[in-house]
């Protein structure tokens, strides 16, 4: 495989495993703990993908048989997927998170909620649309080619537009972080709570609109993986989901530029990665980062963060 396609398909997947591990990254901020409910909503942002380009569910579910009567090209698809699963991540809030926030119970019984939540949406998938695999074709994407030449080599449509819409995502959030009120209430929640509260900032409505963004993220990111590799079933999402976190603890625990910078180590680290030894891809990136926790337990660009309340 030529070295340019071997570059892209590393960034592309880094770049998507940025955009799932900036999902994480958000909520970790303003809660300080992890939502492992995150993978279930990355999996209904795939399938939600599928549909609206007018897949159809197969012979297994209560669905069977579906299919929408209007077919929206994938570029119509993918937004409304995010939107759908952002969704998803604010009843998640709601459900699993708010009541024990307002109680001001021990983190730990948050994360343990949204693993159970995250479980009660997969099976959900699953009595659905069944546990069989769909494929999102590439026809969906208008008819463009399936390579295109540059500098030389031959380099695949779907990972270059991967690798297109994640860095053009990651560039919005980062600037919409930066330059707008919400996005700087945001990182003030993020910092302390309780100063930000006291300066008129609502951190309820901060919180929410950190799990609508996550949400958002994480449909994306499985509507891309998706048109990629195909929906491996309703629990494809969870493979997806440690190597999110993996990447978050690697970038540093609420860090935006260390997700980003992680996914994109992770995903070079993979894509050079033989085919023959394909199996240990995980390992690989795994190992990477056990190698740098050993030397920077607080990951590549992370830093203490004041304790949630």
């Amino acid at each position: 495989m030529d070295l340019l396609q071997i570059l892209v398909n590393g960034l592309s997947v880094g770049a998507v495993y940025g955009l799932f591990a900036l999902g994480y990254t958000l909520v970790f901020s303003v809660l300080g703990v992890i939502n492992f409910a995150h993978g279930a909503v990355f999996t209904l942002g795939a399938y939600f993908t599928y549909l609206l380009i007018g897949g159809a569910v197969g012979a297994n579910g209560l669905l069977a048989g579906f299919q929408l009567p209007v077919a929206l090209p994938f570029w119509g698809a993918l937004p409304l997927a995010g939107l759908g699963a952002a969704l998803v991540a604010l009843l998640v809030e709601r459900v699993a998170f708010r009541p024990l926030r307002r109680r001001r119970a021990d983190p730990l019984l948050a994360l343990i909620t949204s693993l159970g939540a995250g479980v009660i949406l997969v099976n959900l998938i699953q009595l659905l649309v069944g546990a069989e695999s769909y494929a999102i074709p590439t026809g969906a994407l208008g008819g463009l080619p399936a390579s295109f030449p540059l500098l030389g080599a031959r380099v695949r449509t779907v990972q270059a537009l991967l690798l297109g819409v994640a860095v053009l995502l990651l560039a919005l959030l980062t600037l919409w972080l930066e330059g707008s009120r919400n996005g700087k209430g945001l990182q003030a929640v993020a910092e302390d709570p309780e100063t930000a509260q006291l300066l008129g900032i609502d951190s309820t409505a901060m919180v929410r609109l950190a799990f609508g963004l996550s949400g958002f993220l994480a449909g994306v990111a499985g509507g891309l993986v998706g048109l990629s590799v195909s929906i491996a079933g309703p629990y494809f999402g969870i493979g997806y989901g440690l190597k999110g976190l993996a990447v978050l603890v690697l970038g540093g625990l609420g860090s935006v530029p260390g997700a980003v910078l992680g996914g994109l180590i992770v995903g070079l680290a993979e894509a050079f990665v033989p085919a023959d030894w394909s199996g240990w891809k995980d390992a690989v990136s795994y190992g990477f980062l056990f190698l740098v926790l050993l030397l920077r337990p607080r990951g590549l660009l992370g830093r203490p963060l004041p304790t949630k309340v």
